[in-house]
């Protein structure tokens, strides 16, 4: 919440309400005082409502209505980004959420939801990202095989995470480029088709017994990869 108004307060987002229980007011006196000097409608809302709006099992009595974030895929290209995550098909809401998390702890520019992934602001997806919804340009309702376009277009390398991929993620020399990290839907990956669309597939290398890595901490180490590459 406190990063919803914070992001309020620059500019990059709009609160327009928040709705906030009676015992949650007395919790967070500060949050009321934030609001109320951003001039964001304060609403006195029940239990019973607030525990509607916020989509979980343990609500924490207050809900913020903000405007939307996503930006267009041709603003992003505009910035320059550096390091972009791209969830092709991606449908679990924690999974999504996790990697915005991710991606916005390593640097990232943006994180583009492509073809017939989550909604980012499905209640779990938001609550996965822990805040980072309001750090991280997102881009939604683009196709993956014209976002990969698009960012080709725009000078940006494009790798696929895949288990099978040719290359290691250890031993790689592709991470210093602006780079685009394409991950794939967590029951089936990425398609064949859209692999022959990246430059490279690059494995994570497992060195235990663990058959495969989940798709949030996959992401995180192809994503921190790129980001100590790029600074180095």
């Amino acid at each position: 919440m406190r990063e919803a108004l914070l992001a309020h307060a620059d500019g990059s987002a709009r609160v327009d309400e928040l709705l906030i229980t009676s015992d949650a007011a007395a919790r967070h006196p500060d949050l009321v005082t934030d609001a109320a000097a951003l001039g964001v409608r304060l609403t006195t809302a029940t239990d019973d409502v607030v525990a509607a709006l916020s989509e979980t099992v343990t609500p924490q009595g207050v809900v913020a209505v903000v405007g939307f974030l996503d930006v267009g895929l041709d603003t992003l290209v505009r910035q320059g980004p550096r390091l972009v995550a791209v969830l092709a098909d991606v449908r679990d809401p924690g999974n999504a959420g996790s990697v915005v998390r991710a991606a916005d702890a390593a640097g990232a520019g943006a994180v583009v939801f492509a073809g017939d992934s989550v909604d980012p602001y499905n209640g779990k997806a938001v609550r996965a990202s822990v805040g980072s919804l309001f750090h991280v340009p997102i881009v939604t309702g683009v196709s993956v095989s014209d976002a990969l376009a698009t960012l080709r277009k725009a000078g940006i390398s494009l790798l696929v995470a895949d288990g099978a991929g040719e290359q290691d993620l250890d031993s790689t020399t592709l991470l210093h480029r602006p780079t685009a990290w394409v991950f794939g839907n967590e029951a089936w990956g990425v398609p064949r088709e859209v692999i022959e669309q990246t430059d490279a597939a690059v494995r994570i290398p497992i060195y235990g017994r663990a058959e495969s890595l989940n798709l949030a901490t996959a992401a995180a180490l192809c994503l921190y990869a790129s980001a100590r590459a790029q600074r180095q």
